[in-house]
């Protein structure tokens, strides 16, 4: 009969929240949850839109002047906005999971890289090497 007790106890103690979880941090303290609020979601959302329309800005009315630089600008907004999407939208941070998401997003990094340098670094030397050298003296 307290075996049966014993199990009831803990489902209303799981229902209720008190219950010891896996992932708790140190001390005992439970750990932050990565859910977001709406403050958070507006946040996310303003920024986003603020980083779309300055490299919209910036081609739209040829702010910088050269393509090569406004380009680069480009990519670092995209990059500032990839890292408010995985903050605001996604909740990635260092301490969910015990950093294995931190890692899981490291190791894709890692791996987009290679596939992405690698493939212009192909395609570099298949245009230089087997295309006639008359076309590229044009």
């Amino acid at each position: 009969m307290s075996g049966s007790q014993d199990h009831a106890g803990l489902a209303g103690e799981a229902r209720n929240g008190h219950h010891a979880q896996a992932g708790a941090g140190a001390h005992g303290a439970p750990p932050e949850v990565p859910h977001g609020t709406l403050g958070g979601y507006i946040t996310g959302f303003v920024l986003s839109a603020i980083l779309t329309a300055i490299p919209f800005w910036l081609v739209m009315n040829d702010v910088l002047g050269h393509s090569t630089l406004t380009a680069f600008v480009i990519m670092a907004f995209a990059a500032v906005q990839i890292v408010v999407h995985m903050i605001f939208f996604l909740h990635m941070n260092s301490r969910s999971e015990g950093g294995w998401t931190m890692m899981a997003l490291i190791f894709t990094i890692v791996i987009v890289a290679i596939a992405l340098s690698g493939s212009l670094w192909v395609m570099y030397h298949l245009d230089s090497n087997m295309m006639p050298k008359e076309l590229h003296r044009m």
